[in-house]
């Protein structure tokens, strides 16, 4: 019985492996095959890299690959600011209201972002952000997983250490930036991984707030290159589709151990 389980637990994984990385496999093999080769799956037609050479003279995607890595850089830059400090006041001080305030805070997880995009883009808009890379990516920065996660991560650290950088003279942000974050150095990496996968695939916010190429991510750029208007080609679309997604899954597929192992560490479940 015990075999029998075991098997199923086997089989299943395998079954939901293969469910997943089907959509990849098909993608990569439309994008390294004729259209008619890839629409009726004729095994032992010839390969061809013609796709990715037309998919990238047609449209602007080095500038795209630019804006998709400053966005999720200056997201990520101001995401472990505005967590770090967050997450220290709520994990180490002491002030009126404090458990509230976090209650409020972690109310921003029940919240879908969609839910806020009028409010955002008006605020955006009065700032004089609008089709600018810091104002597609300022609505993310203050992050309630983020802080939370920070919070936990800081909970953990022993208090005798914070003493001890007190009594050597050290202030809160010293104390802060010489004991409490060299800690939770899997937690940040942990977090960078959530975030950079996260916002490198965001669509519908970078769609709503940016109007020309020179701020327009991959995921925008990819949209509007598949558009029905443009003609529709499955493989020089899937060719751009593999070329959009290359660098997460090549960084994946290096750090796979490291971005395992953070996650363990840093305690998600």
């Amino acid at each position: 019985m015990k075999r029998f389980s075991n098997f199923m637990d086997s089989f299943g994984a395998i079954l939901l492996a293969v469910v997943w990385i089907a959509p990849l496999l098909f993608a990569f093999w439309a994008a390294t095959h004729s259209t008619s080769d890839a629409v009726n799956l004729r095994l032992f037609s010839p390969w061809t890299l013609e796709n990715f050479r037309v998919a990238w003279y047609g449209a602007p995607w080095l500038k795209y690959f630019i804006n998709t890595f400053s966005l999720v850089t200056v997201i990520l830059i101001g995401q472990f600011i505005l967590v770090t400090l967050a997450g220290f006041a709520f994990a180490q001080l002491k002030f009126f209201g404090k458990d509230f305030v976090f209650i409020l805070v972690l109310m921003q997880l029940f919240i879908l972002p969609e839910v806020l995009i009028v409010e955002n883009y008006a605020m955006v808009s009065r700032l004089g952000l609008f089709d600018t890379i810091l104002g597609v990516g300022m609505p993310y920065m203050a992050s309630a997983f983020g802080i939370f996660l920070m919070r936990q991560a800081f909970k953990g650290v022993p208090i005798e250490l914070h003493e001890a950088a007190r009594i050597e003279g050290c202030g809160l942000l010293g104390i802060l930036w010489r004991v409490y974050v060299p800690l939770a150095k899997p937690t940040y990496l942990a977090y960078a991984l959530v975030s950079v996968s996260t916002h490198w695939n965001n669509f519908l916010w970078p769609l709503i707030v940016t109007n020309s190429p020179e701020t327009r991510p991959l995921t925008v750029g990819l949209s509007i290159f598949g558009a029905p208007e443009n003609g529709v080609d499955i493989s020089v679309i899937s060719a751009a589709t593999l070329m959009s997604v290359a660098p997460l899954l090549i960084a994946f597929l290096i750090f796979q151990r490291q971005f395992v192992q953070a996650f363990l560490r840093a305690g998600i479940k």
